[in-house]
């Protein structure tokens, strides 16, 4: 009897610390994302002048859009 309670307290603790470690890991990887775009304007621009090619503000823009829409 002693037993079957000790493995039904692992489970439930199990069970627990996979939740509360979803939510953690889920909030600092939002807070990275925050603090560390994937890409931004001046990685484009050096994506530009990486292939030889001078980029305008509207090629920049664009990139950025649908980069950012594919993220979505």
């Amino acid at each position: 009897m002693v037993t079957g309670s000790w493995i039904g307290v692992v489970i439930a603790a199990l069970i627990g610390g996979l939740i509360i470690g979803f939510f953690v890991s889920r909030f600092i990887f939002k807070r990275q994302i925050e603090k560390n775009p994937p890409i931004n304007e001046d990685m484009i621009r050096a994506l530009y002048r990486s292939v030889g090619r001078t980029p305008s503000e509207a090629d920049i823009r664009r990139t950025l859009n649908a980069v950012k829409s594919k993220q979505k």
